[in-house]
């Protein structure tokens, strides 16, 4: 049986079956809550791609390789992107909707009350306003008329095709698409990447455990040797020294006093996914066998299906790009080109302050320097509830940003991304860029998110730059870190030439040339560690602990020391790596303390036993893998909850396994509680989740049940197939069961030559298509295929150029 054919017969099954049949697969409340299923949803079943399509912006041609991925050429680029926008709505309408509906604060127009908190926050934080100012400073530029060329053939395929099952599953029609979506979804990549109120939730924990206290369990800086550059990469004026030692000795003067806790809670929910990150590296072609740079990229984002990332071709007079982008987004933002070869990891900057306003008793104004002001927006908007009633939310803004209001409670945001960004005309410019110098000059413009930018080219060159707008705050004058709570009516903490929901300058924010960077490293590797050891400029606290970086750094380093030079599948067996750092702090001390009691039970014992001859690595069919990552949270949990219990802060505010690895035996955690019997406890804790859910091996525990479609809950068909995996939060192998993050693209190139390639399921979004999930098991054991350059294959659409166009 195809799998075509398959899938028709799950639909029928649910379609013939009814309510009965949807309480039988957990879905019971799918008539309740989306529009009825009927014979239209047939349509879905029988979307395919015309022959020819008919384009206002002239010919072009779409080839699609065995994995479905669009091969798009064209003689002139808005014809090209015409067909991109064409491509991605016929294998990605529904998710690109529901993205632009949920950062429009749309979403519970067609879901209900249930979306009601998102869409409030999106409302409030204003982000389809910022989208509006990006569009019209973009409009302007080269990557203009491609955006609109790109939003003309999304619609031409809603009018030509019928629409994706999810439609039919929830009842609505899409709303035409626009130039603006696009740029929202570059804003809603920024927030993913870059959205943290980590500076309330410090100051609730230093309120509620004591200043000394928080700074032991969180520290702004781990102690390790693994930065991303050296420190000697970039050379600055003394002048420019001075003023960053003034922030330092700024950095702990500033009141810690929290914002209301059930505020900072609700703010929590909104941020980043838990474990964004990703790696990337690069080597030049001086440790490669065959004399080209290496670089490798695997970014750790949110796992669903379909994947975030779409895979597409561009073949014009002016390009040859192939690589991932965001259903939405025009251009390939990590890839390759005929030339070169790029990618992004978080920077882990901070480019997010919150602020304390004195307002008025009738909340219509705030007091800004020295006086009483209306607020800069002041408005009500509704948002639309299906089957509920309409919510009006009350927008206000003040010169920072928007005021987010929550019961009575309130914080003002200002974030670099409310204010006209241009990175789609920088990642426009990436695709055709020819060498280092078009790179760097497009990277100028690269002002959102802050990313860790690697690069390598045909001609041997290799870079490393730190992208976006990093704030300079200033109290009083002077120049303080990022790190805390501003008294906004006291103008503390202010950014230069900032204009939220308008244009700004770079006057306030780091220049270009002092930003870290290194020009030409031999070596050199990323995984959200902190990039530089004594930074010129503040940047921030919140970085990955560097289990991922040390591990990437001594494999490399090993590798290149010893000899050897690298080629692509090294690099790609890197990727794969699965030993977990924590298990090589964690585990010694577990089974010495299981052996030290006097008469342990047989099976403590033989966990003991299991883990000392392990040798660390989250296989899925390894049984101690299974074991300490069951044992790992009951750990933590015994170490940490009774105190943060007692402050009435909840498992979300834990301290790192770095610093639960770190903590003395003398430490107050442990007064009348030795760690080694709390080990021990926890350890049993584990053996027994393990035997009341049946777990054998890892892979049984850690499955890709985590990866589910946004509508998996109501109609679980939808939902990928469950399979064992293998990684962990801190393995180079990136997976987290608990909050589905983990390596959502791979890539491994040679610029110029060859590349290859794996997404998380498959390329499309259909269903019904065999390239639903045609790559998942590929994925799962990061098996690529090749991603070439170029056209090829022959083409399944030609798009013929209307009267108008020609």
């Amino acid at each position: 049986m195809t799998r075509d054919t398959t899938r028709r017969a799950v639909l029928a099954s649910v379609l013939a079956a009814g309510t009965a049949g949807l309480a039988a697969s957990d879905a019971a409340d799918l008539l309740d809550s989306f529009g009825p299923l009927s014979g239209e949803a047939w349509d879905a079943a029988d979307r395919s791609l015309p022959e020819t399509v008919e384009s206002p912006h002239g010919p072009a041609t779409v080839a699609r390789d065995e994995f479905g991925v669009p091969q798009v050429e064209a003689d002139a680029e808005p014809a090209a992107y015409f067909a991109v926008g064409y491509c991605q709505a016929f294998d990605r309408l529904f998710a690109m909707d529901l993205q632009r509906r949920a950062m429009r604060g749309r979403l519970s127009e067609v879901v209900g009350e249930a979306t009601l908190d998102s869409d409030e926050f999106n409302v409030a934080m204003g982000f389809a306003d910022a989208a509006e100012a990006t569009w019209e400073v973009v409009a302007e530029t080269r990557a203009g008329p491609l955006v609109e060329a790109f939003a003309d053939g999304v619609n031409a395929a809603m009018e030509d095709l019928p629409l994706p099952l999810e439609f039919e599953l929830i009842g609505y029609e899409p709303e035409p698409w626009t130039p603006v979506d696009s740029m929202l979804m570059e804003k809603q990549i920024s927030w993913t990447l870059t959205g943290s109120f980590s500076e309330l939730r410090r100051a609730l924990v230093a309120d509620r455990l004591g200043a000394e206290r928080a700074e032991t369990l969180f520290p702004t800086r781990y102690d390790h040797e693994y930065p991303i550059l050296d420190g000697t990469e970039t050379r600055l004026s003394e002048a420019t020294a001075t003023e960053s030692s003034r922030a330092v000795n700024q950095r702990r003067s500033a009141s810690a006093d929290p914002v209301d806790p059930a505020l900072t809670d609700w703010l929590s929910g909104f941020e980043s996914p838990t474990g964004v990150g990703s790696n990337s590296w690069v080597v030049s072609g001086e440790h490669t066998e065959s004399g080209t740079p290496i670089l490798a990229y695997d970014p750790h984002l949110s796992l669903q299906a379909p994947p975030l990332w779409y895979e597409q071709s561009v073949e014009t007079p002016e390009r040859s790009v192939r690589g991932a982008t965001f259903s939405g987004v025009p251009f390939v933002i990590a890839g390759a080109n005929d030339r070169g070869a790029w990618s992004f990891t978080n920077l882990g900057a901070d480019v997010l302050d919150c602020y304390r306003y004195d307002i008025d008793d009738a909340g219509d104004r705030y007091r800004y320097d020295g006086e009483w002001r209306e607020f800069e927006v002041d408005r009500r908007e509704t948002i639309p509830v299906a089957g509920g009633e309409d919510r009006e939310l009350r927008v206000r803004r003040t010169v920072h940003g928007p005021l987010i209001e929550r019961e009575g409670r309130t914080v003002g945001v200002a974030w670099t991304g409310h204010t006209a960004t241009r990175t789609t005309t920088a990642i426009e410019a990436y695709g055709r860029s020819e060498g280092i110098d078009d790179l760097l000059e497009a990277t100028r413009d690269f002002d959102l998110p802050t990313q860790n930018l690697v690069y390598a080219d045909a001609d041997s060159r290799t870079l490393y730059y730190a992208t976006g707008r990093l704030p300079i705050r200033r109290t009083d004058g002077e120049v303080v870190d990022g790190d805390r709570i501003f008294d906004g009516s006291a103008g503390e903490g202010e950014w230069s030439g900032f204009e939220p929901f308008g244009e700004s300058s770079w006057e306030g924010f780091v220049p270009f040339e002092e930003k870290p960077h290194a020009i030409d490293p031999e070596v050199l590797s990323t995984a959200n560690q902190r990039p530089i050891d004594d930074p010129t400029h503040y940047v921030g606290v919140d970085y990955a602990a560097p289990y991922r970086g040390e591990r990437i750094a001594e494999r490399l380093d090993d590798r290149i020391h010893g000899g050897t030079p690298t080629d692509p599948d090294f690099h790609r067996a890197l990727q794969s790596d699965v030993r977990d750092g924590r298990a090589a702090e964690l585990v010694p001390e577990l089974v010495a303390a299981v052996r030290d009691r006097p008469d342990p039970a047989a099976s403590l014992v033989d966990a003991a036993d299991a883990l000392d001859e392990w040798d660390y690595r989250m296989r899925r069919d390894s049984r101690a893998a299974l074991i300490f990552a069951r044992y790992l949270p009951h750990f933590r949990e015994r170490v940490f909850g009774p105190l943060f219990s007692d402050a009435d802060l909840g498992e979300s505010y834990y301290p790192s396994d770095w610093t639960l690895a770190r903590l003395p035996d003398d430490d107050p955690l442990f007064d009348g509680r030795p760690r080694g019997a709390l080990a021990v406890a926890a350890l049993q804790d584990a053996l027994d989740e393990i035997a009341e859910a049946g777990w054998e091996t890892y892979g049984d525990y850690n499955t890709t049940r985590a990866m589910n479609h946004p509508l998996g809950g109501e109609a679980p068909f939808l939902n990928y197939e469950e399979l064992p995996a293998d990684g962990s939060p801190a393995t180079v192998k990136n997976y987290r069961v608990e909050s589905a993050v983990g390596s959502s693209w791979r890539m491994v190139v040679r610029p110029g030559t060859d590349a290859t390639a794996v997404l998380p399921g498959g390329n499309s979004g259909d269903y019904f298509s065999e390239h639903y999930d045609d790559q998942l098991r590929r994925w799962l054991d990061n098996d690529q295929r090749p991603m070439p350059l170029g056209a090829g294959g022959e083409p399944a659409v030609r798009f013929e150029p209307t009267e108008e166009s020609e």
